[in-house]
């Protein structure tokens, strides 16, 4: 179902047809009962399920459960409904490209075993993760999180988050990129921190962006391949920052970690002054300071 296409030519045409002649204003009710009467919630909630681990709760105490979409309902899992008085960051997995490691590898046939490459998601205590793809060149990610968004402190929790408060959520979403070969061996390929409030400033509150994923170890600096990643607001922002907004604050962030790097290494080596001057002996120990 091309959800959104349908949606959005239902309120395009409700528009034309309820607001042209009066020029009133419609209202959130009207919309959708416009939508009801078409019966395309009804189709949307048929096709969409929101689902969330059965044994979730036995591992842990957290508020609230993370949501995720899938295909079908598998078994295991059990719908959930989403708030909508929360507000929500779609984030998706629109493919890979450059994965050059794999550039020679066969395509896999029908029932073949493969490595296959998993993407590992963490954003404010949420935890999520992808259906395995085969390894290549382009692997064939496309999958959707719905991540939640919110304060959850004082009570902030049931509130709908607008975009200034946002703005000071300074937590990346965490993306983690796992190999698993034929053995069921697993390796992490690449750890990579998203800065998703450029969202906050993003035309229509939809944004397109090309995560470069670096290795780790030895090729800490050797590019693994290319995500391409779309985010979106839901509820839709009613109010969009300004760019320059948003670069002031990451600029100040950035200048606040540096100050603090800066501040630490002075300490240590005002440190290791102090510790050499208590007695001429310390100068020969065997002691060592690192401070990054």
């Amino acid at each position: 179902m091309d959800v959104h296409g349908r949606i959005r030519e239902v309120l395009a045409e409700t528009i034309r047809e309820e607001l042209a002649p009066e020029h009133q204003q419609l209202s959130t009710e009207d919309l959708i009962k416009a939508l009801r009467q078409r019966g395309i919630i009804d189709d949307v909630m048929k096709e969409l399920k929101f689902v969330t681990d059965v044994n979730e709760k036995e591992r842990t105490s957290a508020p609230k459960p993370s949501t995720h979409f899938v295909d079908r309902e598998p078994p295991v899992l059990k719908k959930t409904n989403i708030d909508p008085t929360r507000r929500y960051l779609y984030l998706q997995v629109l493919g890979g490209k450059a994965f050059l490691e794999h550039l020679q590898e066969p395509e896999p046939l029908p029932g073949q075993t493969c490595s296959t490459f998993t993407l590992c998601l963490h954003f404010r205590n949420q935890r999520f993760r992808s259906k395995p793809v085969p390894c290549a060149c382009e692997p064939d990610f496309h999958d959707g999180f719905l991540l939640e968004v919110h304060k959850d402190s004082l009570g902030d929790g049931s509130k709908m988050v607008d975009a200034t408060t946002m703005l000071s959520i300074c937590d990346p979403v965490h993306m983690v990129l796992i190999r698993t070969d034929t053995f069921g061996e697993t390796t992490l390929v690449a750890s990579y921190f998203l800065e998703w409030r450029s969202v906050l400033a993003a035309e229509n509150g939809v944004t397109n962006v090309a995560v470069e994923l670096l290795g780790v170890g030895t090729e800490s600096k050797v590019s693994v391949g290319v995500l391409n990643i779309r985010l979106e607001m839901y509820p839709q922002l009613k109010k969009m920052l300004s760019p320059e907004i948003t670069n002031t604050q990451f600029a100040l962030e950035r200048q606040k970690t540096a100050e603090k790097e800066r501040l630490f290494l002075v300490y240590a080596k005002q440190w290791w002054r102090e510790y050499l001057q208590i007695r001429p002996t310390h100068n020969s120990r065997l002691v060592k300071i690192f401070a990054q």
